[in-house]
């Protein structure tokens, strides 16, 4: 695997950990950790554009196997 699908990997699972620490105990990990201002923005920038990463590799393999 190449490492920014590692990476991308990685910080989607941190996103859907803080989501359900959220909806479980109302208790935001980024936010604690990184504070409110830019620095948990950033990481929840990264999380949305890994996403999006993620999400057009997966239509890219769909459209290679639909063409094969």
């Amino acid at each position: 695997m190449k490492k920014i699908e590692v990476l991308a990997s990685l910080l989607i699972l941190i996103g859907a950990l803080n989501w359900g620490l959220i909806a479980a105990f109302n208790y935001n990990l980024i936010t604690s950790l990184l504070g409110d201002g830019n620095g948990s923005k950033m990481v929840y920038g990264l999380v949305g554009v890994c996403a999006l990463y993620q999400l057009m590799q997966m239509m890219k393999a769909r459209m290679a196997a639909k063409s094969s």
